[in-house]
């Protein structure tokens, strides 16, 4: 008896660490998904830096530079698009493949992708589970208080969103590449080539992230516009957000079943869209190298692709710094908006400005409230948007600052790349290309900041609220 109890305690010994160990995790987890989130990101962005610095992964069969591995791993997880190397030919076969599987990951959001691998393994998706879900589906319950759930996805559709994700994932990305192959078979491309760089195209599309697989880019395809009108269309399914799809696909057609967050980031990407467009019309008509020598419909069908890809997608037909700068200035804003929330892009996200437009539209009234079709929204969700906005011209302004002392590079140039990072967009001046190795980390840092979200950093480095039995006397400031 004493024999069997001594050989059988090493083995309780170690399920009862592991235990602990478990523990330990789900209570992390369950404290604050924010810090879980910002750290297993950390996590993967250094297990890809190091794949990517094994030889295998090069096709000259050598070890790539730290900087760049790590610029090129940053630049993935986060479904970015910038790159410091030729990401057509520096990366081998194995390279290829792991940018591919990284955007994957980058794209569905850490918590999510662990939450449907949870629930594949083990077939039921537990409260934790649908809690950490729900922070990546929802920001604001990154913060204690009430919540508005029927603003994004409520708790208990969690399992479905999951579901939706996975799914929408796999069809729209394998519905793009078919759009897609014809085309790549019309214009020349080997079949075997074909079949590859079209699922390519879609993640990329899709993920709104940028790369393209062959040495030309998008030069190739500059006036199919078919192949140009396919990326488009992936590009703005992804930056629109899960929760978007996901009720899309319950009530597509049945618009009163349409939540506020998913009319505000409709609209306000439809009008991002054509705003944006018109501007790069306007400004560009006369430019010989962009748009001068298009005749008009040529014009506005390469504006509006511009405009929907300087939101988020990364991809570029024409060079970009061959744009007048007052273009440059509305790409700009356009990439510090971003996408959708809870999307593939990235920037403050179109809700963002929508509520803060909204909030100046009520104080131009004289309204004590925000609404916006017939619904009131609360002062509290102004407070994170105006944080946002906040914390991502605070990262944009110290970003432009140190490279700029570092390159000695123009404000423009500077300004362009440095809001493509934080916005995870992915299009560049050519001033990436050219960064030495510390201005190589801090616009990877500014893509890391970018795509894990002002307000998940902000919620993961702040002291839990601790409940206040009083409030101080109130008074006024002169604000304006």
């Amino acid at each position: 008896m004493t024999g069997s109890t001594t050989e059988g305690r090493p083995h309780i010994l170690v399920l009862t660490g592991f235990a602990r160990l478990r523990e330990m995790i789900d209570d992390f987890t369950g404290r604050s998904p924010s810090r879980f989130a910002l750290l297993i990101f950390s996590a993967l962005i250094l297990l890809f830096t190091l794949l990517f610095s094994l030889p295998i992964a090069s096709s000259s069969g050598t070890s790539t530079p730290l900087a760049d591995a790590f610029f090129t791993a940053v630049s993935v997880i986060c479904v970015t698009g910038l790159s410091t190397v030729d990401m057509a030919t520096h990366w081998s076969i194995v390279g290829h493949i792991l940018v591919y599987i990284g955007v994957q990951i980058g794209a569905v959001g850490v918590l999510t992708l662990a939450s449907i691998l949870g629930m594949v393994i083990s077939r039921r998706l537990g409260l934790r589970a649908k809690l950490m879900a729900a922070s990546d589906s929802n920001p604001m319950r990154g913060h204690r208080g009430p919540v508005a759930e029927g603003q994004a996805v409520r708790l208990g559709e969690i399992g479905s969103l999951l579901a939706t994700v996975a799914l929408s994932l796999v069809v729209i990305e394998v519905a793009i590449a078919i759009l897609l192959f014809p085309r790549m078979i019309i214009d020349g491309v080997p079949l075997g080539d074909a079949i590859w760089h079209s699922f390519y195209y879609s993640a990329m599309a899709f993920t709104n992230t940028g790369f393209t697989p062959n040495a030309e880019g998008l030069g190739t395809f500059a006036n199919d516009y078919w192949f140009l009108s396919t990326l488009m269309l992936g590009v703005f399914l992804g930056a629109l957000g899960f929760p978007v799809i996901y009720a899309l696909k319950r009530h597509l057609f049945r618009t009163r079943f349409w939540s506020l967050h998913v009319k505000l980031t409709l609209v306000t990407t439809l009008i991002l869209l054509f705003l944006g467009a018109g501007a790069f019309a306007l400004l560009e008509y006369d430019n010989a190298k962009t748009f001068g020598s298009l005749n008009a419909s040529d014009t506005v069908f390469q504006s509006i692709f511009l405009s929907m890809m300087t939101r988020s997608g990364g991809f570029a037909s024409i060079e970009i710094a061959d744009l007048n700068g007052s273009s440059l200035l509305v790409a700009d804003m356009l990439m510090f908006i971003g996408g959708g929330s809870a999307s593939t892009g990235g920037g403050i996200k179109v809700t963002t400005l929508a509520v803060i437009f909204l909030a100046a539209l009520a104080e131009a009234k004289g309204s004590p409230d925000m609404e916006a079709f017939g619904r009131r929204i609360p002062p509290d969700v102004l407070r994170v948007a105006l944080s946002v906005v906040l914390w991502g011209a605070t990262i944009v302004a110290l970003s432009c600052i140190i490279l700029l002392q570092m390159t000695k590079a123009p404000l423009d140039h500077v300004l362009f790349d440095v809001i493509s990072a934080f916005g995870t967009v992915g299009l560049s001046t050519g001033l990436t290309g050219e960064l030495d190795n510390p201005a190589k980390y801090v616009l990877a840092m500014t893509m890391f900041l970018g795509r894990v979200g002002t307000v998940t950093l902000a919620a993961a480095v702040a002291a839990s609220t601790t409940t206040r039995l009083y409030r101080r006397p109130e008074e006024r400031p002169i604000v304006g």
